[in-house]
């Protein structure tokens, strides 16, 4: 009896175990320097969320509501500050900052939708709203 028992925990724990990754939301974080903050959230199935940040004093904020999204923060330098915020299905952001003080934010609302911002230099600024499906924006700056 007892046998039984532990069989049917470990057949159902295992099955737990193999039914939650088809669902599975995936941050990853990596933070090198000092004084960075972040926050992310995210509500769906099959989201990615990457932040990295070297140097120091820099934020990074990223949130998906939907399925599929991919979202990439990469900082290197100091007090940049970064968000993406996607809500529907397939969408992808990404933001690259290296210098000084450099200021992006990107917002998704709807399916399929591109967004991507690299910024090089001191002090850049930028934003871009999507809303709809299959939009497809890209910014490249050097700020000096």
């Amino acid at each position: 009896m007892i046998t039984k028992l532990i069989l049917a925990g470990t057949l159902v724990a295992v099955a737990g175990f193999v039914a939650v990754p088809a669902k599975a939301n995936s941050l990853w974080i990596e933070q090198h320097g000092w004084s960075h903050s972040l926050g992310a959230s995210q509500d769906g199935s099959r989201n990615r969320i990457g932040i990295y940040q070297n140097g120091y004093r820099s934020s990074a904020i990223a949130e998906q509501r939907g399925r599929r999204n991919v979202g990439a923060i990469g900082q290197d330098g100091a007090y940049h500050r970064a968000r993406t915020d996607q809500w529907g299905n397939r969408n992808a952001a990404g933001i690259g900052q290296f210098g000084t003080g450099h200021d992006a934010m990107l917002i998704q609302d709807g399916n399929g939708n591109v967004a991507a911002s690299v910024q090089v230099g001191r002090g850049c600024l930028a934003d871009a709203v999507q809303a709809g499906n299959g939009n497809v924006a890209a910014i490249v700056q050097t700020c000096r």
